[in-house]
């Protein structure tokens, strides 16, 4: 910063400078007799003024340039409160910078590791595939791979959307039991040759929700129970309700969860004993579906008991229905 720019900045001062000479010579002059005015003393006085007021100015423009040197190195002292002001909202902006870093950071290695893991799990059904087709091809192991193959692109495509959801969701009414029962369906061949029995113990539960992430929800929920119950095992879905909410159960009889595990199932990566020992697993499925239920309204919870049963409940509480809440706001 050169001196002129910063006389610039404190024009104010030689205003007031100005003004606060000018007014006592005018007042002297006008009461002056006869024209006995010295003007040789008004200059002599003008003129000590005028170096008193550079040398306060010389001395100002040097704590500026000192604390502008100061800025970038270290902490510094303002020189005025506006200053202050401006210093305190830019350590907060530099806060709020860094912790905004770190989200993206944070997304970033998240975006990384699920699709490092993502490459590694689908590359089993393809290399199963590739055994079926130098072998004789069995009709129901192809279609079982290619239903993985598609439900690992799903979690792929819905994990992107997640960021973007507002954009792509519309809440209607659902009947979560026919969508089950088309899911069961869309799940046949693997039920038949596990040989695992479905119970549907309800006829309908209608919520408000979007169909589209709610069929990728309970998919998921039945996706996992699949996987981890075992032959001639069993899975029933039911409902039950209360003046509160609704409620989807998924229930199997398959090797359960540890209770050390229970409570992080539905973190994001997270395989836990289970995925580690029977089957390699993403941890994203659970991961999936309790953030696209929370984007919705609704929660998931689950109970277990190790080598006995695992449970899914999904929770669809009416006071906290996304459709109703929209509607109440739009009436207000």
């Amino acid at each position: 910063m050169t001196f002129l720019r910063y006389l610039a900045y404190e024009k104010s001062y030689l205003y007031l400078y100005l003004a606060g000479f000018l007014i006592p010579a005018v007042v002297f002059y006008t009461y002056s007799h006869g024209g006995d005015w010295v003007w040789g003393t008004v200059f002599y006085a003008f003129a000590l003024s005028s170096i008193m007021l550079l040398g306060f100015l010389l001395f100002r423009y040097q704590q500026h340039v000192r604390v502008i040197r100061r800025m970038k190195s270290e902490d510094y002292d303002s020189l005025s409160l506006e200053g202050e002001f401006a210093q305190q909202h830019i350590e907060e902006l530099k806060k709020q910078h860094i912790h905004e870093m770190n989200q993206v950071q944070e997304r970033q290695h998240e975006h990384y590791d699920f699709i490092v893991s993502w490459f590694h799990e689908i590359k089993t059904p393809i290399a199963v595939l590739r055994l079926l087709q130098q072998t004789d091809m069995d009709a129901n192991s192809l279609r079982e791979e290619i239903a993985k193959i598609e439900n690992y692109i799903d979690q792929a495509l819905y994990y992107a959307k997640l960021d973007s959801f507002n954009q792509d969701y519309a809440i209607q009414n659902c009947d979560v039991i026919q969508i089950s029962k088309e899911i069961v369906k869309s799940h046949s061949k693997t039920f038949f040759s596990k040989k695992i029995r479905i119970g549907l113990q309800a006829e309908t539960l209608v919520v408000q929700s979007d169909p589209k992430w709610l069929q990728f929800i309970i998919n998921q929920l039945l996706t996992n129970s699949l996987k981890y119950t075992e032959l001639g095992g069993e899975i029933t879905i039911s409902v039950f309700e209360t003046p509160q909410e609704k409620q989807l159960l998924i229930r199997d009889s398959g090797i359960g969860i540890s209770p050390k595990d229970l409570p992080r199932i539905f973190n994001r990566g997270f395989t836990g004993e289970t995925g580690r020992t029977y089957t390699k697993s993403t941890g994203m499925g659970l991961y999936l579906a309790q953030q696209l239920s929370n984007k919705l309204g609704h929660y998931i919870d689950c109970t277990s008991e190790a080598a006995v049963y695992t449970q899914f409940i999904v929770h669809f509480p009416n006071d906290n229905d996304p459709y109703l809440m929209r509607q109440k706001t739009h009436n207000e």
